[in-house]
């Protein structure tokens, strides 16, 4: 198994998100769950552009999906 291109904490840079550990787990504690209907670019809390972005990374299986994939987890 390949090692991921990005992590969480560039992932949350792209999306222009604070991104230590503690931000990014705060982020995860107060948007969780998510419900399993949502598709994960179509959540709430993003805005436009984090949303198009999310929505790109996953039409385009780009090398940002495996990571967003592990936030959508997360997110769960």
């Amino acid at each position: 198994m390949e090692t991921p291109i990005h992590s969480i904490a560039s992932l949350f840079d792209q999306l222009g998100l604070d991104s230590t550990d503690k931000s990014i787990k705060d982020f995860i504690k107060l948007n969780k769950p998510l419900p399993e209907r949502i598709e994960l670019y179509k959540a709430s809390f993003w805005s436009t552009a984090q949303a198009s972005f999310l929505k790109q990374v996953k039409d385009e299986d780009a090398d940002w999906t495996e990571i967003a994939d592990q936030l959508d987890a997360m997110l769960r």
